[in-house]
């Protein structure tokens, strides 16, 4: 099964997606089941893994309602309150939501550097494992370093990180993202997304040749055993269409045998997510 492991969905409007400035004006609409049923047909994808796009009990719940209702959505990364004192009770309740998969925080938008260290933070995520949930780790590529301290806190917990790491594709800089990069990736219990680089690199003016030095990095750092096919879609939509970045990256992972290429195209999403 060919599994896109990371796409959002929304019903736009300009205030839950302000971060959608004149830049991305092209995603300022609607992106519901239907269309993305439609889009990863034409890619030749089997199932998605839907992650949310706002923080609120209430997108987990809308997640989990739309995927018992489309089957190509085969698991849902949702948003509970990691941080509340009444964290469990809340883990309880989803505990017999088998689509809820993993959970994740928009720690990149956190004002305080040291959030992902937070002692109440961190008690949250020492709570996952025993609910089989896996943790989704959004940061931007300055975070990485307290990242890795803080995944080096949860040796046990199976974290999955998105768009690897967004590194600063726009400047074509490697260092030192690449760096942290292949030290956070000496940790087994970390696999990693390849996920939004278009959209951290310039929009217009990409190309393949610029992403390559990025992708040879993740490929290495955590081989086909720890990585994932993702589109970011809708997101994605600013820069390329969704099968241009499928096609890629079929391209540029097909010098790993067939066996490697089907896990990083969906093996591994199944495996790590439990689908």
């Amino acid at each position: 099964m060919i599994i896109d492991s990371h796409h959002h969905y929304w019903q736009y409007n300009p205030v839950e997606y302000d971060w959608i400035d004149d830049s991305m004006k092209v995603i300022r609409t609607d992106f519901l089941p239907e269309k993305l049923e439609q889009t990863i047909r034409e890619a030749g994808i089997d199932g998605v893994i839907s992650v949310h796009a706002r923080q609120s009990v209430e997108e987990t719940d809308w997640l989990i309602g739309m995927a018992h209702q489309n089957k190509f959505m085969k698991g849902v990364v949702g948003w509970l309150p990691l941080i509340q004192d009444d964290i469990e009770t809340y883990l309880e309740k989803y505990s017999g939501e088998n689509i809820l998969k993993g959970l994740r925080h928009v720690v990149q938008g956190e004002t305080d550097p040291e959030f992902i260290l937070r002692n109440d933070f961190n008690r949250g995520i020492s709570l996952l494992k025993k609910y089989s949930l896996v943790y989704d780790i959004l940061i931007f590529e300055q975070q990485l370093p307290n990242t890795i301290r803080f995944v080096d806190q949860h040796p046990d917990q199976i974290f999955v990180l998105d768009h690897i790491a967004k590194p600063l594709i726009r400047k074509n800089e490697l260092s030192p993202w690449k760096e942290n990069i292949q030290e956070l990736a000496k940790r087994e219990n970390v696999s990693c997304k390849i996920s939004g680089m278009v959209t951290e690199a310039d929009f217009t003016s990409w190309t393949p040749e610029q992403l390559q030095p990025y992708f040879e990095i993740v490929l290495e750092a955590f081989g086909p055993d720890r990585l994932l096919f993702g589109s970011d879609w809708p997101v994605c939509l600013v820069a390329t269409s969704y099968k241009n970045w499928a096609d890629l990256v079929r391209k540029t992972i097909s010098t790993f045998s067939e066996t490697e290429q089907a896990k990083i195209m969906g093996e591994n999403a199944v495996r790590i997510y439990d689908l």
